[in-house]
């Protein structure tokens, strides 16, 4: 059986593949820091839920990056694991 991450090896070659990929590079990181965040606090996906008051799915839904959150959303989400929420922006070398 074929590996995602083997076929994402072979895929990342082509262009038009890594231009794409590299747009969603901002969706995987906070997907990323999301679970980071989760895991830091010694907490279940339904655990967090709970203290965002929301269901154990849209914990899941978040860290698969499959949705967008809002700054609110990511707000609960730093209040429940006890941590704080920072955003940036990071200039490219010109």
């Amino acid at each position: 059986m074929t590996k995602a991450k083997d076929l994402h090896k072979k895929w990342i070659k082509n262009p038009k593949y890594k231009i794409e990929y590299e747009k969603l590079a901002p969706e995987f990181e906070v997907a990323g820091a999301i679970i980071e965040a989760r895991t830091k606090a010694g907490l279940t996906q339904a655990q967090l839920a709970e203290r965002m008051k929301t269901t154990q799915s849209v914990i899941a839904r978040l860290e698969g990056g499959r949705v967008n959150p809002s700054t609110e959303t990511l707000e609960r989400l730093a209040r429940a694991t006890g941590s704080r929420l920072k955003i940036d922006f990071e200039f490219a070398d010109v």
